[in-house]
């Protein structure tokens, strides 16, 4: 019976331990001397490493004579798709016609294949904008692996405690779930971490393609043309509904007005 209550009071123990590593995880993170989940994480002290937590993200505009907008973008998209400049996947796809056609690809590609994706896509064509932007996830992917060992730790020790043959039912259900929980934590941190590392391993990339300048300048002659001649069709419209609908009004005034003139008429001959 004794031991019982023992196995009891140390399972207690070990899911109150457990809890509070929980609630202070984002406690522990900030300890510079965390261990080895630390120094694993941390970039090198030399610049080589300042830029290996850095999740870039690249915009160009390209602007290409608008009926080479699609051909282009279908080129873009191809070599994206075969990987011919490394490892891509097409992210999104969006294309407009009409008089003001454009296009957009997005994509998430190997670094070197930044540049030569660029290249293609501009071909024959000028680059009318370009940005460069990074975020810097050291902080995050330290964080990230400092959970992750924490987890597996505790994972490791209610393990251990789970073998034991001398536990109650109710402290085996207690385990369990337990276990669970932070199994489930860990598999949360685990797709986290896999994620910065994919955004950090591989680039954002977005390329606009819009028609130059001077089409554009006469696509927005055509409209103006376009909507002047809608405006006059529509005042000629409006004009004759407007004597459709006084056309009644007037051929009763002008009944009116014969009728007075008549009356006054015949008046004047009395």
């Amino acid at each position: 019976m004794m031991r019982l209550k023992s196995c009891s009071m140390a399972l207690a123990l070990v899911l109150v331990v457990a809890s509070c590593s929980s609630r202070q995880q984002g406690e522990s993170v900030g300890f510079a001397n965390a261990g080895d989940g630390f120094a694993a994480a941390a970039p090198p002290k030399d610049g080589s490493g300042l830029r290996s937590f850095l999740a870039y993200e690249h915009t160009a505009g390209v602007r290409v004579a608008a009926a080479d907008i699609e051909p282009k973008l279908k080129a873009a998209q191809a070599a994206c798709n075969e990987s011919r400049f490394g490892d891509c996947v097409v992210l999104n796809v969006q294309q407009q016609g009409g008089d003001h056609p454009s296009a957009s690809l997005g994509m998430r590609i190997v670094p070197a294949g930044v540049e030569p994706m660029i290249a293609l896509a501009s071909e024959g064509a000028d680059v009318g904008h370009r940005s460069t932007r990074a975020e810097d996830l050291a902080v995050a992917v330290r964080d990230n692996d400092l959970a992750q060992a924490r987890l597996r730790n505790e994972r490791e020790r209610l393990q251990e405690f789970q073998s034991r043959r001398d536990l109650s039912v109710a402290d085996m259900i207690a385990l369990s779930r337990q276990l669970a929980d932070t199994e489930a934590q860990l598999e949360a941190a685990e797709q986290q971490g896999a994620q910065h590392r994919r955004r950090i391993d591989t680039q954002l990339l977005t390329l606009n393609f819009q028609p130059t300048s001077a089409q554009a300048s006469r696509n927005d002659i055509v409209q103006a043309l376009r909507e002047s001649s809608g405006l006059l069709a529509s005042g000629v419209a409006w004009t004759i509904r407007s004597l459709a609908f006084l056309l009644p009004v007037l051929v009763v005034l002008g009944v009116v007005v014969w009728l007075v003139r008549r009356w006054r008429r015949r008046k004047a001959l009395r």
